[in-house]
């Protein structure tokens, strides 16, 4: 049985920076940990990569092929994960074998995860114990910007996003606050 989390939240809240805090951590503490890129924006992430996007399809071929902006793309390349499900397994289903505690380090498009079907695809696909070998259970960790909590008409909707992500995704969840925080607390 393997253990994840699927790292959400929106633009700029941190994604990155907490999968490679917690893949040092684990690394420190004597845990096998890997990471899983799924935000093919995310080019050159500080983190060891054991399995990215861009070896599938990488963001600026969907915008070329198919004349789509950042975020049209962004939307693109996740859905071409979705539809070709047995490329991540393959290379998911090994890191589970040899025990690894498994980090999926997703974009920033915050519809992708509160309304979009393709990520919760994915989920469903990597978790179902027995369409795959893993028995891999996962849980979202939704960042959030603590400096919002200063702001009520922002903080509102960022409490928001991940009620509504946890009804999407169905998946257990844990909200995270990260960032700086003006507040001192």
């Amino acid at each position: 049985m393997g253990f994840g989390q699927l790292v959400i939240g929106p633009p700029g809240s941190g994604k990155t920076t907490y999968c490679n805090g917690i893949q040092h951590f684990f690394q420190l503490t004597g845990r096998p940990c890997a990471v899983v890129n799924l935000d093919p924006a995310n080019h050159d992430p500080p983190y060891e990569c054991a399995v990215s996007i861009e070896e599938l399809i990488t963001l600026e071929e969907a915008q070329r092929e198919f004349n789509l902006g950042p975020n049209g793309a962004m939307v693109y390349c996740i859905e071409y994960v979705s539809k070709n499900l047995d490329w991540l397994k393959e290379r998911v289903t090994p890191l589970v074998a040899e025990g690894k505690y498994v980090l999926f380090d997703l974009p920033g498009q915050v519809e992708l995860f509160t309304s979009h079907d393709a990520v919760k695809q994915i989920i469903r696909e990597l978790t179902a114990p027995k369409a795959t070998d893993m028995d891999l259970r996962l849980c979202n960790v939704h960042l959030a910007d603590g400096h919002l909590r200063a702001d009520p008409p922002k903080y509102i909707p960022a409490l928001m996003f991940p009620l509504q992500s946890v009804l999407h995704l169905e998946t257990p969840h844990a909200n995270v606050r990260s960032t700086g925080d003006p507040m001192g607390q």
